[in-house]
Parts: C-alpha cells; structure tokens; sequence
C-alpha cells in the first residue's frame, strides 16, 4: 500500500482551462523541490470548459496529481470531496489562480506554522498585504466579514481567503459535518472548529487580486450571507451532529 504523503494540496476548479495547466506546472515544480512527499487533487466542479480534460492529460505524466469529476455542486461541494479523497497528514486548500505565491506555503506546515489545527491565510491581519484589489471590492469584503463574524464565525479577520490547512485529524473531525457546497464552506468549517475546540490561527500573507476571478462580489456575497443564515440555523436545529466527537 502506498505511503501516505505529509501534504495534500486540494485545488477546486471551474471553467479553468486556460489557467489549471500553467498553475500545476507551479505547483508541481514548488513540490519537487521539497523534501516530504506530497500529492495535489484538483477536483473539477462540473466545469462547461475543458478543465477535466488538461487536467486529467497532465495527470498522465504524474501519479502525484489526481483528478476528480464532478457535476457542479459548488466550491464547497468540490473542497469537501477533495478533503473526502486527501491522505495527507496536512491539507491545504488552494485556489487555482495561485493569488497567493506558493513561497508562503512553508508557512501554514511545521516547523514555521503556529500550533494549531488548522492555519488561515488571512488578508486582514497585521503584516498582511494586498496588491491590486479594486477598492469597492475591497470594502465590500470587509463588510461581508463583519456579517460573518457577527452570524456565524468570531474571532476570525478573513474567514474567506482560499488559502487554508488542515491537520488531518481536525478534517477528518469537520468533513462528516459539514452540509454546505457554496462559498460558505469555509465559514461553515469555521464556525464548527469553533465548536469542536479546534485551534485556529490566522497567518498574515500577501494575496493579488485576479481580474478574472470566479468570484462576483455582489451575487456570491448574497449567497454566503445566506449560507450564514443556515449555518445559524442548522446549528440551532441540531442538523448538526457535534456532540459525536
């Protein structure tokens, strides 16, 4: 049987053709350079475009890559069937525009990450730093956040950044639990770390701005903000079932 790698990168992907390849062949080549064995997932969420195709033709060259198809269920349908597929030790969550350089992933593993269950690259904590972001979407941002914090997740600056770890025992905790397939997944996995007494810690790292980003401010903001609510709801209706750990 195989031996399972220290870190599993986990790479959503929709209508990304035109970039998936070019961010593999980064990933990839950072990776090599390491010394600890590693696999990357990308999991396409019912992509219109030839995303499963580039992606499963470069798989070809490297067992190390592994490619899941989806219909589309939504960033976080894709995020929890890749966790669902994950071996590693670590996890980390990746958006496939790589807006964050991979010179910070050392960062979020041991010996240079703070002790904690799970490390949130963060674009709102001291020493943090944005490049290119168009202010409205910025300030938008900060609104949204703060709706989070007050609905479902305190304590934490930027619940929303793509860029997470986890240690496997905490994912094998909050996989099982978690319901939502939209944008709120990370806030969903947040708010049940909190309930389950996992450790959190936000990391300051630089972030740049894609124009071409999947991310409509205004319809996806609107959507979360409705996700909060189910999270609020489904943790007052018992839907969730923490008391099993």
């Amino acid at each position: 049987m195989p031996v399972a790698p220290y870190l599993s990168i986990i790479i959503p992907a929709y209508n990304e053709e035109s970039r998936i390849i070019d961010s593999l062949v980064e990933v990839t080549a950072y990776l090599d350079s390491q010394e600890y064995q590693w696999e990357v997932i990308v999991v396409n969420d019912g992509s219109s475009d030839c995303t499963v195709d580039v992606s499963r033709r470069f798989a070809q060259n490297d067992p190390r890559v592994i490619v899941v198809d989806l219909p589309h269920r939504g960033k976080g349908g894709a995020l929890k069937e890749g966790f669902s597929v994950a071996r590693g030790r670590f996890m980390f969550m990746c958006d496939a525009d790589l807006s964050m350089p991979l010179a910070f992933l050392p960062c979020f593993l041991p010996p240079l990450a703070p002790k904690a269950d799970i490390v949130v690259g963060s674009r709102a904590i001291k020493g943090a730093q944005r490049y290119d972001e168009p202010k409205i979407r910025h300030i938008m941002g900060r609104v949204f956040n703060c709706l989070v914090r007050l609905l479902a997740v305190r304590g934490i600056k930027d619940t929303q950044c793509g860029f997470k770890c986890f240690s496997a025992e905490a994912a094998q905790k909050l996989i099982p639990l978690q319901r939502l397939n939209g944008f709120g997944f990370d806030a969903e996995m947040l708010f049940l770390a909190s309930k389950l007494d996992l450790l959190v810690v936000e990391i300051p790292i630089d972030w740049h701005y894609r124009a071409d980003s999947k991310v409509r401010p205004i319809r996806d903001s609107l959507r979360t903000t409705m996700d909060l609510l189910n999270i609020r709801w489904s943790f007052l209706t018992g839907r969730y079932k923490i008391n099993q750990f």
